[in-house]
């Protein structure tokens, strides 16, 4: 729909002015005029209103702080993955002169040839059912 106001022609579309007018039980022309406002054609001064009123408000900040701390994790190392790691540090240890472990029983950290590599040993846990 092509609606003119103060001179100037607009395009409406007719589904949106048909929402409005259904959601709102306003008239043809208040949709049209409701439309212009959103759609940032017009000012309209109740809105404006609002937005000032809202921007007000102060909001509460939620934080951090004030919730409950949260216990330590607590990290479950498997004999078998103790193991592993050593017999992969030793091995390492014994064929390569740098050889560093960066996190126990997770991360290790080889030079070869002035390039570094890092072995990351995970444990794949079965699912809980």
């Amino acid at each position: 729909m092509t609606y003119t106001k103060n001179n100037k022609t607009y395009s409406i579309p007719n589904e949106e002015l048909e929402k409005l007018q259904a959601k709102l039980n306003i008239s043809r022309a208040e949709a049209c005029d409701l439309w212009l406002a959103d759609n940032g054609y017009e000012e309209n001064e109740e809105q404006k209103l609002l937005n000032e009123k809202a921007k007000a408000v102060a909001r509460k900040k939620v934080s951090s702080e004030k919730s409950k701390p949260r216990k330590p994790r607590t990290v479950k190392i498997s004999g078998e993955k103790q193991w592993l790691f050593a017999h992969i540090f030793g091995e390492l240890s014994q064929n390569f002169d740098f050889v560093k472990i960066l996190k126990e029983n997770k991360l290790i950290e080889v030079q070869i040839n002035g390039k570094f590599f890092k072995i990351d040993v995970i444990e794949q846990r079965p699912k809980k059912n």
